[in-house]
């Protein structure tokens, strides 16, 4: 059988809005870690979207497969954790660690799940020159017969409206929706499907800005929002604006230069090696509140930088708290969803 580190998961490319003709099919996207999953025999290999072993992070998982029939198939999926709290990509990010010790700790405390939405081989057939139905109804018969609760089965409906009214009933926590065509084989490492994400909007406080290569303009804001301890805690950043947007700022912004800005966490240090001005930041008076846009949050910060959408001149910084970014997908929800 093909190692999964040869077999490159299929892609999605990011539009506006979900197609709307026939010949489609929707499935939710999870935040989690994406997991190719193939089991030859008594070897079991999981390997994420990049190539790489996912296997020892996970043991519980490999385990649970190394015991399910037949004793060959490759699995797509992603790899979720549930907590009281809800699906976590925190105790998903824990487990990449050094130690072996720590990882089974984890595994047992926390163990993870495999949300799985398509099957690629089956008893050393090989599915990916298969359309799309055929593959889900293959995998929809595979899963009915294996009772392990460390899977999970990914919902799947040709109803647009159905798939968008996921978003709304997981009250925000969903990473998106993936449309996938039924007629079409599975296209290893392109992107041959479609994903809309999750529009989700913040107010931030701007705690401080970095300034260009040059040391002349603003190149970045750092945002901020307050906690229930009213401190002030670096979130993020937002970077996309023009060059004449970064020259209109920088003015404006020098004006509020005043220690401490933020007041709990901070932006990270820049390198003792690092001499360039753009590698420091400048504190801010917190009275610029603005919307932003922005994908996922980990660990209480945008995992990736946001967008601005407006300035808040309406809003006071005190009213920009981190209740906002608290919108995990709870266990209710999950079943609901799963459903």
């Amino acid at each position: 059988m093909t190692s999964a580190r040869a077999l490159q998961p299929m892609e999605a490319l990011l539009v506006e809005q979900l197609p709307d003709e026939p010949g489609w099919q929707y499935e939710p996207k999870w935040d989690g870690f994406r997991c190719i999953a193939v089991r030859n025999g008594s070897e079991v290999e999981m390997w994420s979207k990049s190539g790489k072993p996912l296997g020892r992070y996970f043991p519980e998982v490999v385990a649970r497969l190394g015991r399910l029939a037949p004793e060959r198939f490759t699995l797509d999926g992603e790899l979720i954790i549930e907590t009281p709290g809800g699906l976590s990509f925190d105790a998903l990010s824990m487990r990449l660690h050094p130690a072996e010790s720590r990882i089974r700790k984890l595994s047992a405390e926390t163990p993870a799940q495999l949300m799985l939405f398509d099957l690629l081989r089956l008893g050393g057939e090989d599915l990916t020159g298969r359309a799309l139905a055929e593959r889900r109804g293959a995998l929809e018969t595979w899963f009915a017969d294996q009772h392990e609760p460390a899977l999970l089965l990914s919902p799947a409906t040709p109803d647009r409206a159905a798939a968008l009214s996921w978003l709304e009933r997981s009250g925000g926590a969903l990473d998106g929706v993936i449309a996938k065509r039924i007629g079409e084989p599975y296209h290893c490492g392109e992107r041959a499907m479609v994903k809309v994400k999750q529009h989700r909007t913040a107010d931030c406080v701007v705690g401080g800005f970095r300034y260009d290569k040059a040391g002349k303009h603003m190149a970045s804001l750092l945002l901020g929002l307050y906690d229930e301890g009213d401190q002030l805690n670096h979130v993020g950043f937002c970077s996309s604006f023009s060059a004449a947007e970064k020259r209109g700022w920088t003015p404006e912004l020098q004006a509020l230069i005043e220690p401490p800005g933020f007041t709990g966490s901070r932006p990270d240090k820049p390198s003792r090696w690092a001499r360039d001005r753009d590698s420091e930041w400048q504190p801010l008076r917190p009275e610029i509140v603005l919307e932003v846009l922005y994908d996922q949050v980990t660990s209480g910060r945008f995992r990736h930088g946001t967008r601005l959408l407006r300035r808040r001149p309406d809003k006071a910084p005190t009213q920009c708290r981190t209740e906002q970014l608290r919108h995990p997908l709870t266990p209710a929800e999950l079943k609901q969803l799963l459903s």
